[in-house]
């Protein structure tokens, strides 16, 4: 065989149909490659040399000569183009120019933070808002996760109110934690427990109103203790009284006040189980409330004595700055915390009748634990409704809106009662929530879905307010004796 032969039999078995196709698709990508490249190039130059002549042809037009047009004709005038100032408020302005941030609620009230759209100074007060027509209802509802900083504003709140003549009823503190709150403003802190010295008597008399006669006095005081004891019997029964009960109550009650100056419930459970001959004539009376009578009995024989069983040994003082019923001794008794607070709440409905007793708060805390019983549920919707009546503001503190999921079945009375709570509060302040709570605490209080995206990246002391129909985005800020006084980490930080 040739050479010539031997090297193209060796070229055709090196170069494949592959390797043919690779090199012609290299050749092909290059091509255009250089074929963009010198598109691009073109279309700079054409830009360029029109840009070149745009610029040239402006500067050979003449539009008007320097000095003007001369004689009638001329456009020069001695001053600069002058338009008239625009004055106009800031309603109307608003509507050529969306604003940022709102005007807020104005500088009357208590100082809480720092608006954080705006910028400026965030004040708040439910009787100046009232005062103003800004809200109808001046009940408040706080919510948030723990950590969040509720507790924090809720103090601030009220203890800033004070210098303004304001007073602060805390009528359950199932956590102690407004006991040193009380005494650092002046006020007291009624401390409740077993084997503690303190006892109340829930069937004294209570602060009487200024301005009250004699007559209207002695109704109001045997309508409070029969409704009290009622509701005390509820709360042990965890149910409602029949018609036979109530007169067995009301007869027992009777006997008592007619023979003791000073009633406590030891002798209304005496009567009730033993009624005398003269009022139970046919023997049925003592039949009839047995039940109730067993159920009081509770209170000054059983798992609940020690604490309703003679006379009171502390008195409910309205005047005083700060009134607080610290119920951290009983936490783990959910019916024993129910029957205080009920007591409580009698106490503190004395106080609320008075006409010159001024404007107070009502603090509730915990709620989701108050809530689940129907007396007491029954006794703060009452509240919340005649809060403009008594001149009082409610303040309703929950951890997540889901709890009122726990106040009863749904489309229950109980449920009914505790959405009517949110509905009587045109004040409503959220804190940061967890992300499945985000749902209901929007259909909860009606927030847009703007407003539903804000509250997962809240930070600390930064709450959403919703007032009436207008909103803010408000940090609180604590003075550093507030911060000391306020703080609820101690044990984990210390």
């Amino acid at each position: 065989m040739k050479r010539d032969d031997t090297e193209r039999l060796h070229t055709s078995v090196l170069v494949t149909p592959a390797h043919e196709k690779r090199r012609l698709s290299k050749q092909r990508k290059l091509a255009a490659k250089q074929i963009q490249l010198e598109q691009h190039r073109a279309e700079r130059l054409a830009a360029h040399e029109k840009y070149a002549a745009d610029q040239a042809e402006r500067r050979a037009t003449i539009y008007l000569p320097n000095a003007g047009e001369p004689g009638p004709a001329q456009l020069r005038s001695p001053g600069r183009f002058k338009l008239p100032r625009h004055q106009d408020t800031s309603a109307t302005l608003a509507g050529a120019y969306p604003f940022l941030a709102e005007g807020g609620l104005g500088p009357d009230g208590v100082f809480v933070g720092q608006d954080l759209y705006s910028g400026g100074s965030f004040v708040y007060d439910p009787w100046v808002l009232y005062s103003r027509g800004l809200i109808t209802a001046p009940n408040l509802v706080l919510a948030g996760i723990v950590g969040s900083g509720k507790s924090s504003l809720a103090k601030s709140l009220y203890t800033r109110s004070l210098p303004f003549g304001r007073r602060v009823y805390v009528p359950g503190d199932p956590k102690g934690e407004h006991t040193a709150v009380a005494e650092a403003v002046g006020g007291r802190a009624i401390v409740l427990g077993h084997g503690l010295s303190t006892r109340l008597n829930p069937l004294d008399e209570g602060y009487r109103p200024s301005g009250m006669s004699d007559a209207t006095w002695a109704i109001t005081v045997a309508s409070r203790r029969r409704d009290l004891i009622g509701a005390l019997a509820e709360t042990v029964l965890e149910r409602s009284l029949s018609p036979l009960e109530h007169t067995a109550i009301d007869n027992a009650l009777t006997e008592t006040v007619r023979t003791n100056a000073v009633p406590i419930l030891p002798m209304i459970v005496d009567h009730i189980l033993n009624p005398s001959s003269t009022a139970d004539a046919d023997g049925r009376l003592a039949e009839d409330g047995r039940l109730v009578g067993h159920a009081l009995r509770r209170l000054v024989a059983g798992d609940l004595a020690g604490l309703f069983d003679g006379p009171s040994t502390v008195e409910f003082d309205p005047t005083l700055p700060m009134v607080s019923l610290d119920l951290s001794r009983v936490a783990e008794n959910s019916t024993l915390i129910s029957v205080l607070m009920t007591c409580s709440s009698a106490w503190m409905e004395s106080a609320l009748l008075d006409p010159n007793g001024g404007q107070r708060w009502c603090i509730y805390d915990e709620a989701w634990r108050l809530m689940s019983h129907p007396a007491l549920l029954k006794r703060m919707d009452a509240h919340w409704r005649l809060a403009r009546h008594y001149g009082i503001a409610n303040m309703l503190i929950f951890h997540k809106l889901t709890d009122l999921e726990n106040v009863g079945d749904q489309g229950s009375a109980m449920r009914s009662l505790a959405n009517s709570l949110l509905a009587n509060a045109e004040t409503r302040i959220i804190y940061r929530q967890e992300s499945d709570q985000l749902g209901v605490t929007a259909r909860a209080l009606g927030l847009t879905g703007t407003e539903q995206k804000l509250l997962p990246g809240l930070g600390v002391g930064q709450g959403l307010w919703r007032i009436k129909d207008r909103s803010f985005v408000c940090q609180h800020q604590l003075h550093p004796a507030e911060l000391e006084l306020f703080d609820t980490t101690g044990r984990m930080t210390s």
